[in-house]
């Protein structure tokens, strides 16, 4: 499983408002320029992000963006999933409220698909275990080493 720039870039986007949090909106031409994202990307991933609510905009002079929740109410697995979708290492993973997909037709008597289910269990408890709040805390640690 291969995360796309959509997903990383989202994460570090919401981690830049996070470490701002409280400071009324951040503009996207700071943000992109301290975590090196094309501002024009930027828009496009604070669109999707916006419109799953977890970020607000703030338009004139002083506008930009601020998240909707405390840091240590949005988690990492949050973010990925609103970037990416389901997080599933394999397609017969996916639920059945996706009927778009189509599912090996094994998918009932495979014997390796628990190995996957573990797999991705694993990547959303680690993801979903960390919180923006996580990642600002460590920001800190690291600066004080």
């Amino acid at each position: 499983m291969k995360l796309s720039t959509k997903g990383r870039y989202g994460v570090a986007a919401m981690y830049d408002l996070a470490l701002h949090y409280g400071q009324g909106a951040i503009s996207l031409k700071s943000v992109a320029q301290r975590q090196g994202i094309s501002e024009h990307y930027l828009e496009q991933l604070m669109g999707t992000l916006r419109k799953a609510g977890y970020v607000k905009s703030v338009r004139g002079a002083q506008g930009g963006y601020a998240l909707t929740k405390e840091p240590a109410q949005i988690s990492v697995g949050d973010i990925i999933r609103i970037m990416e979708g389901p997080i599933a290492p394999v397609d017969c993973l996916l639920s059945d409220e996706d009927a778009s997909r189509t599912f090996c037709a094994r998918v009932n008597i495979c014997v390796t698909r628990g190995v996957w289910a573990k797999v991705r269990d694993s990547i959303t408890s680690v993801l979903d275990s960390i919180t923006l709040a996580d990642l600002c805390n460590e920001e800190k640690r690291q600066g004080d080493e």
